[in-house]
């Protein structure tokens, strides 16, 4: 698996997760809708740890940075 998730994608993807999990344990979110985020939320949350989304794979997208470092000589 290459990494194709950046680091503020990354950043972006668990702060949505977190807010996602605090809204349904404050009983924000109930029912039908909560079942379904949280399970957004933990797809968002381990394609952020793992640095990989199959989407972004499938569609040729990178979020990472393409800089690379140059070593003097």
């Amino acid at each position: 698996m290459k990494k194709n998730v950046g680091f503020v994608d990354s950043i972006l993807r668990s702060l949505i997760a977190i807010s996602i999990g605090i809204l349904y344990l404050n009983g924000i979110i109930s029912g039908t809708m909560a079942i379904v985020l949280i399970t957004i939320a933990v797809i968002l949350f381990l394609t952020a740890f793992l640095g990989f989304c199959p989407l972004y794979w499938a569609g040729g997208i990178s979020t990472c940075s393409t800089r690379r470092k140059r070593l003097k000589s």
